[in-house]
């Protein structure tokens, strides 16, 4: 079933975890789900993924503090942890950076270039010289951008939201 490896989402909004669940099911990844960094870190020892895409607002424990936790763990301190955030502010990446994140993606999630960010940070080169809308017609399509912060939303001329 999976082809390209296991990716953990620790991620408490629902449709956020919606649209990267989607995407990474779409390129064949497995995707293992938690809403909490407590719960994250349990399904990481448990699992071992490939990659862990954190965000850094969780309720209770943060995502930083987590990504600590986690690279402490000699098991799991070679997996990769990228960082995700929707209030990205100025110095937020060096924080992530400092806490042992291996990456940085600032929501709204871009979702043309998306997988091939994760593929990046997963050292896989797949189908080289084909681009995404080659492999994939849903890539051909516009854009569908979520965030959950809804003061944030505005509109451009083609009705996609930012």
């Amino acid at each position: 079933m999976t082809e390209h490896g296991t990716v953990l989402v620790v991620e408490d909004n629902e449709l956020n975890m919606k649209l990267i669940r989607g995407l990474l099911s779409l390129d064949k990844y497995q995707v293992l789900e938690a809403t909490d960094a407590e719960t994250g870190i349990q399904i990481a020892r448990e699992h071992k993924p490939d990659l862990i895409l954190m965000d850094i607002q969780l309720p209770d424990m943060d995502g930083l503090k987590a990504t600590q936790i986690i690279k402490e763990d000699p098991l799991l301190k070679a997996v990769p942890i990228v960082a995700v955030t929707s209030h990205a502010m100025q110095g937020d990446d060096k924080k992530a950076f400092d806490a042992g994140c291996d990456g940085y993606i600032s929501k709204p999630i871009d979702t043309r270039n998306f997988l091939t960010t994760i593929e990046q940070y997963l050292g896989k080169n797949k189908d080289k010289g084909q681009s995404l809308g080659e492999k994939n017609p849903m890539y051909n399509r516009e854009p569908f951008i979520v965030d959950d912060d809804p003061d944030e939303n505005q509109t451009t001329d083609s009705g996609i939201l930012f």
